[in-house]
């Protein structure tokens, strides 16, 4: 078993900041990052909106440069993801699948994971034209017939990226406005990305790949069928909260923390898109990260 002032799950960049926030105040600080490092941070290609970094970046460029500078005020890093967070005394229980650690303070910034639309095909077709990963799998796609589904942020975001690989690129959305910031929806717009309105997918369907999709009206109940090549899904995030189940959360299931990150119990902070907020971005995980990390030292100083 060993033992450590601060530990923090997750590796995106609310874990990261509080890593380095943490170890620059002097805490012992372990990063449990998991089995995927990096979070949905490595999804972007370009990073724009972060301020005081332009022109834009990377976005896995962005998170290894945060990894590096937390490495090098002295946080450690272990590629292991955390089964359980249990307090049995007056220290934090943390299990992986080969090791225990204790720790004063735990901080939970495990993120958020795409939703599915729950429509036929998906599941069958996933990795054969059905993506939930723009810069993973769009380079497949060039010059092909794209689908993205969404109104928020990711999905016009990932169809600003798509648009460079391929001129026939249209956004589904239920809707008949999106919710993305507008300077973001009016970028998409400017590239070309073409909006089908209060539209719904009832099917994904192909032999061996994806090769149309039914749409429906969700104003006329009309059906219509497109042909397509692959479906790019962004139909909202669900937070990874199931290790803490105990903690209180609102409706959505997002965690509730007070202004300083910390729960309801004394000690466990929270941090990043898990987190119960109005507003979920690289700088307000960010900005999460960094408050929890400071409320810890806090706490550890006066105990």
């Amino acid at each position: 078993m060993q033992n450590f002032d601060y530990i923090i799950i997750g590796s995106g960049p609310a874990a990261l900041a509080s890593a380095q926030y943490a170890a620059r105040a002097g805490l012992n600080t372990l990063v449990l990052e998991g089995d995927a490092p990096g979070g949905q941070v490595t999804q972007i290609a370009d990073l724009e909106n972060y301020p005081g970094v332009f022109p834009m970046v990377n976005g896995t460029d962005f998170i290894m440069n945060m990894k590096s500078q937390a490495e090098a005020f002295g946080a450690t890093f272990v590629s292991a993801r955390a089964l359980s967070v249990d307090k049995p005394g007056a220290l934090f229980s943390v299990k992986t699948k080969s090791e225990e650690y204790q720790a004063k303070c735990v901080c939970l910034a495990t993120g958020a994971v795409h939703k599915d639309l729950g429509c036929k095909g998906e599941k069958e077709f996933a990795g054969r034209g059905v993506s939930y990963c723009a810069v993973c799998d769009g380079p497949f796609f060039r010059n092909k017939k794209i689908y993205v589904v969404g109104g928020g942020d990711s999905a016009c975001s990932e169809a600003i990226y798509l648009a460079t690989l391929s001129s026939d690129v249209s956004i589904i959305h239920r809707r008949d406005t999106f919710r993305a910031q507008k300077a973001v929806v009016d970028k998409m717009l400017s590239v070309g990305v073409k909006p089908v309105y209060n539209t719904v997918i009832e099917e994904i369907a192909g032999t061996m790949k994806v090769e149309k999709l039914i749409l429906k009206n969700t104003q006329t109940s009309e059906k219509s069928e497109v042909a397509a090549d692959a479906v790019f899904i962004f139909a909202g995030m669900a937070p990874t909260s199931d290790l803490v189940d105990m903690l209180k959360k609102d409706e959505a299931g997002y965690i509730i923390t007070d202004e300083k990150m910390q729960t309801m119990i004394p000690g466990l902070f929270v941090a990043g898109d898990v987190r119960a907020k109005p507003f979920r971005q690289i700088v307000t995980a960010v900005s999460d990260g960094a408050i929890a990390a400071n409320s810890a030292a806090e706490m550890i100083r006066e105990n």
